[in-house]
């Protein structure tokens, strides 16, 4: 029987919502203990714990706050709840599935890996104009069929009838989803952008040559058989038009006073906006339109739109990417795989207040609870430190400025190099593997990796070498791209003026284009590398990618992903970004083994063209001066400990002589039974010893891994693990 269940549960040190609890919070004082309570753990699990991305969207709901500066006529978004301003005045922008700006850059990743396209051959543009308010009202369009054919199999059936019942609950939530948008001037803009369109434009946006006034007309044949199109008879249309009123008249007033029972300040002029956006009917009356007034409404709602959406994606991208990060690790495991599922636990608070001398203890308490102990259901094997400071800013030449560049302004979202160090120090006594990666921008990608290599990387980890922790650091590298800097441009849409002839048409002048820029969006390596690595920890994952000689109970802590084609069946779910590295590159990685290393190649596997990236290193920090150890090492030999100290009772000396028996049912003689298998604990070539120093009272252990790994020898204290001290 397998008595470790899972071998891939991994933390997350990220703030993601600070109004949510955090670890630090939930942990508590530990002045004068060690560890903390079962009751306590199931707490931090209730609150802290996600077993998917939809899991995480629940519990921890990334939100951005807005508000409006009456001075500067602008609207405010920040991360953070400001305390000073009441509720009512503040709006939340909850960050999920049904968020256009996420929404968008989840597509955009998914069509990319279905298309199989590099960035430089990829049409960005296709798919950033989804946050345009064209793309917007299209969604409410698909929305307002289902709403406007819900009502109508509502108003057929009688009054009392079970079904009907059934079908208003389903119109309540209709109704609650479109609230989100008018009972939000902000969700609007796009809505009264495109209305005004609609109504000036007919809809498509396009300018008739001559600029005359539209009159709609019939194709007819006169007496002499000649082709001539007449002007449309009102009376016939306004009649028709009544039916059609009359159909959906209790579908307009249940908008119109669903809109006025949750905006106490309602007007008429929105409230005509939402019953024509959601129950869109042509007008019974011969209404007048004042152009020069919508004209004026639409140039500035698209000016306050074009503003706001700016500031918007300025300042909700590191949550985004963050938001992007969680939903990348939970991608590389196949949603319709059982099995051992990745799980993670998210700290939510910064690392920074986390890394200070008097919460460490707090995080140590935890490790000691999950880590430390005969139970491993809640066990922490894996941690994630995305977006490490380069600290890159401080060292540029000031250079006069001729012409307008970037501001060279350091990223506050970043997490220093010395509370990555002070995580590692901790996680390095619990055996917990830290995958880590730069900043995300321009500079830490595969177009610029492909072009400098792998050295700045490997002299920002100097600092992290030779130390205590180096083994249990995992350098991932590069970041992933969602969007380049330089293909994020969106055109939001051209301003209108009013024509010689009043009528309204759409500039095509240059300057009266809108267009916002995204600023690229970027996925840290460690969240991929994380991942993937805690994907294939899962026998039924490896079953799923080789079909055969996997063995149904043994985790993949002893998979080697850099061994033979093992690189080109366990692949990302990232799709390619560059034609690959130099042989240049690719020879300077080989030859230092540095970290893991992230690779966008060519390559085939069976006739089959692979469009993912791959993974070209699985490295840590550890080092014998001449090439880096291969994480798998780290993991087998942390698996075998604590299958030891839970087999032989925390390491007594009888139990010890019997794990490493020649008995069939000996532990080592199982696994050496199964050492063919790709999810061996001791594969080919690998072989496990032991010698017990009875004066001193340890055990050396020693793993000889094949080939030209070296021996590794770990010392087990006979004396109770469990018995460590801060």
């Amino acid at each position: 029987m397998n008595t470790i269940t899972q071998t891939n549960r991994t933390i997350l040190f990220e703030e993601i919502n600070p109004e949510k609890l955090n670890l630090l919070t939930l942990v508590g004082d530990v002045r004068g203990v060690n560890s903390v309570s079962d009751d306590k753990i199931k707490e931090i699990n209730d609150a802290l714990l996600v077993r998917s991305f939809d899991e995480f969207l629940e519990k921890f709901e990334p939100v951005v706050y807005s508000y409006f500066d009456a001075n500067n006529q602008k609207v405010i978004y920040t991360l953070k709840k400001p305390e000073n301003i009441e509720d009512e005045l503040l709006s939340e922008i909850h960050l999920n599935r049904q968020n256009d700006y996420l929404k968008m850059l989840m597509t955009l990743v998914e069509a990319k890996r279905a298309e199989g396209s590099i960035n430089v051959d990829f049409k960005f543009e296709k798919l950033t104009d989804m946050i345009s308010p064209k793309k917007v009202m299209d969604d409410i369009r698909q929305n307002r069929k289902e709403l406007q054919y819900t009502y109508s199999e509502y108003a057929k059936l009688e009054d009392g009838d079970p079904k009907k019942l059934d079908t208003a609950d389903k119109l309540n939530l209709m109704f609650e989803e479109a609230s989100v948008n008018y009972n939000n001037v902000m969700a609007m803009l796009p809505l009264a952008i495109e209305d005004i369109k609609t109504r000036l434009l007919l809809g498509d946006g396009q300018t008739k040559k001559d600029e005359a006034p539209l009159s709609l007309g019939v194709l007819s044949m006169d007496e002499h058989g000649e082709l001539k199109i007449l002007e449309a008879p009102k009376e016939n249309k306004k009649e028709l038009m009544v039916l059609d009123d009359n159909a959906n008249a209790g579908l307009i007033q249940a908008i119109e006073k669903d809109y006025m029972d949750l905006n106490e300040d309602g007007n008429e002029y929105v409230k005509s906006l939402v019953a024509r956006t959601f129950c869109p009917l042509a007008s019974t009356m011969e209404s007048v339109v004042d152009i020069e007034k919508e004209v004026s409404n639409y140039n500035s709602y698209l000016e306050f739109y074009k503003r706001s959406k700016d500031d918007f994606i300025k300042t909700v991208k590191p949550l985004v990417e963050k938001i992007m990060g969680v939903w990348s690790f939970f991608e590389q495991y196949p949603r319709n795989c059982k099995g051992m599922r990745p799980s993670m636990v998210i700290s939510n608070i910064s690392n920074d207040m986390l890394a200070k001398s008097s919460n460490i203890p707090r995080l140590l308490a935890y490790l000691n609870t999950v880590n430390a102990k005969n139970d491993f259901e809640n066990t922490i094997w894996y941690a994630i430190v995305p977006s490490v400071s380069l600290n890159s800013s401080s060292k540029l030449k000031a250079v006069r400025q001729r012409f307008q560049g970037n501001e060279n302004v350091e990223k506050e979202d970043v997490n220093s190099v010395e509370s990555l160090v002070r995580i590692l120090d901790a996680l390095k006594d619990y055996e917990v593997q830290c995958f880590f990666s730069y900043e995300t921008g321009d500079k830490t990608t595969f177009n610029i990796m492909a072009t400098e290599g792998i050295e700045k990387y490997e002299t920002k980890c100097a600092q992290l070498i030779g130390k205590p922790f180096s083994e249990y650091a995992i350098p991932c590298i590069p970041n992933f791209t969602v969007i380049p800097k330089d293909k994020s441009g969106v055109i939001l849409d051209n301003r209108m003026y009013v024509t010689e002839q009043n009528t309204a048409a759409l500039s095509k002048e240059k300057e009266d284009i809108m267009k916002i820029w995204i600023d690229g969006v970027y996925i840290g390596a460690a969240y991929v590398a994380a991942g993937l690595v805690a994907a294939y920890q899962s026998p039924d994952y490896l079953k799923e990618v080789f079909k055969k000689n996997v063995d149904e109970q043994l985790p993949g802590v002893r998979f080697d992903i850099e061994s033979g084609d093992h690189a080109l069946q366990v692949r990302t779910t990232m799709a390619k970004e560059i034609t690959g590295y130099t042989n240049d590159i690719k020879s300077d990685i080989n030859r230092k083994n540095f970290g893991f290393v992230f690779s966008s190649e060519n390559a085939v596997l069976k006739d089959l063209n692979i469009q993912n990236i791959m993974v070209y290193k699985a490295r840590n920090l550890l080092t014998d001066g001449k090439s880096y150890e291969p994480i798998y090492k780290t993991q087998v030999t942390t698996y075998i400990q604590r299958v030891m100290r839970l087999a032989t009772g925390d390491f007594k000396q009888e139990n010890i002589v019997e794990f490493f028996s020649s008995k069939p049912t000996s532990q080592r003689s199982r696994w050496m039974e199964k050492k063919d298998y790709i999810n061996a604990i001791i594969g080919n070539g690998d072989d496990i010893r032991y010698s017990i120093d009875e004066t001193a009272g340890y055990c050396t252990l020693d793993i000889a891994f094949n080939g030209n790994v070296k021996n590794l020898e770990i010392e087990i204290n006979r004396v109770n693990s469990e018995d460590r001290t801060f």
